[in-house]
């Protein structure tokens, strides 16, 4: 009967949920926060529709192995949350550990894929016009490469422990560096040249490396992480690669990784087939598409708290309060995406006008608006879903969800309105709010049944 009571209070199961989600959200706008302004101040630049349509291209490549790192590193965050759950903590750091070879081995790709760009942006026949700008901005955004692959497993590991703070501390600070950073780069200030666009990725590059120095510093010195030792020489301790510990971390993190990935392809290839377009509608889908994410940072970071209480409570042996974790968020998501959509829809030219004064992008934009705020429901609900299921260590079959939705469904969809049926950057949209739609029905779906059978077994 205690059990039951302690399953029925509501409001004490939301507090915890946000006392674990709010500093990650918090976190995660901030970093956010950096795209935000990159792409404010980009519209300041002379030919500002080419700066524009150079950094939503080449960031939708920064972006699509972003997505896929992210989701590698995130196979680290339930496997935490269950050994802390049952106690074993010295375990927990030592799966760390392993997890820093696999951040090492990605970012081999990952700045290949980033020094390569041209050929990417070519094969997607993107306008001329923005190649030679995106290409250059991508090989400066590849030097922080390495050292967000590190920094995300440190992330997911603090995040995994129940620790949100550091991703609170570490966006705050990455933003309060990048605005200055930009300035100095962009405009050729305290003696640099003026970088424009290129000054963006490597202002991008320099944060997140101190960012990461700053993740070190923390993890090792703050006393939460002690008995995890992380760093430590003691029981567990190895640094040498353990490969069967690595191929599990594989095992969770491959799906993971590739299911993200394809839930991001659908906005990438959505930014790149509309760069097909031309700079101007480019420029009006980056503006859109920007402040969608910037929303989206909030179910983001709610979902990493309901993957660590799910986690957590399925480490304890407690696979009811691991559903009712699951529910809880699900119910937090209903009420933040009601207040994303609002805003949308009440204030879309005040939202347009803090990204750019010109007419023609804003009144492309300002339409897209519209079609973002139709998708707040489905994109909370799937990505709340999704970080339910990654707590219960299923994400096999959400990989294949994500590559039917978002791929099959939504980029295929977007992809004939745009042009076969001549509907500009707005078919593509619908094609995303179908994909997301397709994903929120299919990962909610999944989660109550498989948490179901749990309680079952």
């Amino acid at each position: 009967m205690n059990t039951i009571r302690t399953y029925k209070n509501h409001p004490a199961e939301i507090y915890r949920t946000l006392q674990l989600a709010a500093p990650v959200m918090i976190g995660l706008v901030a970093s956010f926060g950096m795209n935000f302004v990159d792409t404010v101040m980009a519209g300041r630049l002379p030919q500002k529709e080419i700066a524009l349509a150079a950094i939503a291209t080449g960031g939708a490549i920064w972006s699509a192995m972003l997505m896929f790192v992210l989701g590698l590193m995130m196979a680290i965050q339930p496997v935490v949350a269950h050994l802390d759950g049952a106690g074993d903590l010295r375990q927990a750091g030592a799966n760390v550990r392993q997890g820093l070879w696999v951040a090492l081995a990605v970012a081999i790709p990952y700045v290949v894929v980033l020094l390569n760009g041209e050929l990417i942006l070519r094969g997607m026949g993107v306008d001329p016009s923005i190649i030679p700008t995106a290409v250059v901005y991508l090989r400066a955004l590849a030097w922080g490469a390495p050292a967000i692959c590190v920094l995300l497993l440190l992330r997911f590991f603090s995040e995994g422990t129940g620790h949100t703070r550091p991703t609170m501390y570490i966006g705050l600070m990455g933003i309060g560096l990048n605005i200055p950073l930009n300035y100095i780069l962009m405009f050729g200030k305290l003696g640099m040249p003026a970088l424009g666009a290129t000054g963006i990725g490597y202002a991008t590059s320099i944060v997140i490396s101190l960012q990461l120095v700053v993740m070190v510093y923390y993890v090792r010195t703050h006393g939460h992480f002690r008995d995890y030792e992380l760093f430590g020489r003691g029981h567990g301790s190895k640094w040498g690669p353990h490969w069967a510990s690595i191929v599990q971390l594989l095992k969770i993190g491959l799906p993971i990784g590739t299911g993200i990935f394809v839930e991001g392809s659908l906005f990438v290839g959505a930014a790149l087939l509309i760069a097909r377009l031309g700079p101007l509608p480019a420029s009006a889908h980056l503006v859109a598409i920007n402040y969608s994410a910037l929303m989206f940072m909030v179910p983001l970071g709610l979902a990493s708290a309901v993957t660590t209480r799910v986690g957590n409570a399925l480490g304890r042996g407690d696979p009811q309060a691991a559903r009712y974790a699951g529910l809880i968020g699900l119910f937090i998501i209903l009420f933040t995406q009601t207040l994303s959509a609002s805003v949308m829809l009440l204030f879309p030219e005040f939202i347009v006008g803090i990204y750019t004064d010109d007419a023609a992008i804003t009144s492309i934009a300002v339409g897209l608006l519209f079609f973002s705020a139709i998708f707040q429901y489905a994109d909370g609900i799937q990505i709340c879903a999704a970080g339910a299921l990654r707590g219960l260590k299923d994400t096999l079959v959400p990989m294949f969800i994500n590559i039917f939705s978002y791929l099959l469904v939504g980029l295929s969809v977007g992809y004939y309105l745009t042009f076969n049926r001549a509907m500009g950057p707005a078919g593509m949209w619908i094609g995303m709010i179908t994909g997301l739609s397709f994903g929120a029905v299919l990962l909610l779906s999944r989660f109550l049944i498989l948490s179901n059978k749990i309680l079952r077994t």
